[in-house]
């Protein structure tokens, strides 16, 4: 079978090429081989022969296919012969023997990379917008995204949000609560997330909208909950935060009703209130015992004592100060709870029994 491939004579280290007539110039002289043009690797690759002397490559300089020597040659002199070196078998190189130096600005051209070739692995993560050029666009669930630009994707699939829950703030008895959002699907479902890790779910769901839910919850353990929402394709989100502080209320530990019965005028300390729960503090709802022109008390937002330089103030008979006190605590919880206090005053005037 007939050799395919390159020319035999070339199969070797060595090319002989076309010896050159001088015309008594440098140069330049065209090199062939056969009569066809010839282009050198370099000057190093060709030993050159003159009157039977060697030339040194750094005698002539070569450009493309031609020759030019840095003296005359004349037309007397004579090349013996051309033989070009290293030009023999090209075979594939070996694994990580072409580095980047030897490959040329812009060799590898788009027409030298096969269809599908870039895999994952060989891309930027992530890929910048600076790559993404065109004016073309890609679809997320049925969403145009132009190319270099940026879309909300938990938007795009669906997903549920979270805005707020009410009440914020409640104890451990069963509580319905209002969640609003966005994206709520029938059968969605609710959890509230201790702030330990623990998982509440919720008594019962309602969906009243995509926007709204009413989550029925009985959470028995105080402390701060995220609220957590999945839809029922598996689409999910939980709050930022632990938005909702369970803490039970205050509670009055002074019985309602009657305080006692102070003599007008006096000086000192009246009475002390007392309720249970974190932090209280306590205030009044009505304007009785802190008005001057009433009780003339003062209450100590702190410790419940209540004080007077002059119970009853200007008043000159008994009068029974009906008022309504608030502890709040520090969760914002409240609890009212209805007092009475009694001025009391000696006989006054003069009178003669005979």
């Amino acid at each position: 079978m007939a050799y395919i491939g390159r020319g035999t004579g070339d199969i070797s280290n060595a090319s002989v090429l076309d010896v050159i007539t001088f015309t008594n110039s440098a140069g330049p002289y065209n090199l062939t081989q056969d009569s066809a043009a010839f282009v050198p690797v370099s000057e190093a690759a060709l030993i050159i022969s003159v009157d039977g002397v060697i030339q040194s490559p750094s005698t002539f300089s070569i450009n493309g296919s031609t020759i030019t020597f840095t003296t005359s040659m004349a037309s007397s002199q004579t090349n013996d012969f051309i033989i070009h070196n290293g030009y023999g078998l090209i075979s594939t190189p070996g694994d990580g023997t072409v580095s980047t130096g030897k490959l040329a600005d812009s060799a590898v051209t788009t027409a030298k990379i096969n269809d599908g070739a870039v895999t994952e692995a060989k891309l930027s993560t992530p890929v910048p917008n600076s790559a993404l050029t065109g004016s073309g666009a890609i679809t997320i669930n049925s969403s145009s995204v132009a190319l270099g630009g940026s879309i909300n994707v938990q938007a795009v699939l669906g997903f549920p949000t979270f805005t707020s829950i009410s009440p914020s703030i409640s104890t451990n008895a069963q509580t319905t609560f209002t969640i609003v959002g966005t994206n709520f699907n029938d059968g969605v479902q609710v959890d509230f997330v201790a702030s330990t890790g623990a998982i509440v779910p919720a008594d019962s769901v309602t969906k009243d909208s995509s926007t709204q839910i009413t989550a029925v919850g009985t959470l028995t353990t105080d402390g701060t909950y995220y609220v957590r929402i999945e839809n029922t394709d598996g689409l999910a989100v939980r709050s930022s935060s632990a938005v909702l502080t369970i803490s039970d209320a205050p509670a009055w530990s002074t019985s309602a009703g009657s305080l006692g019965t102070i003599a007008g005028g006096f000086n000192g300390t009246v009475a002390t209130v007392a309720a249970t729960g974190d932090t209280i503090v306590y205030s009044e709802t009505t304007n009785v015992l802190t008005n001057a022109a009433q009780a003339n008390c003062t209450l100590n937002s702190s410790t419940g004592v209540i004080t007077t330089t002059n119970f009853g103030g200007s008043a000159t008979s008994a009068t029974t100060y009906s008022f309504t006190l608030r502890a709040t605590d520090a969760q914002g919880q409240t609890a009212d709870r209805a007092f009475t206090l009694t001025s009391s005053y000696g006989a006054t005037g003069g009178g003669q029994f005979n």
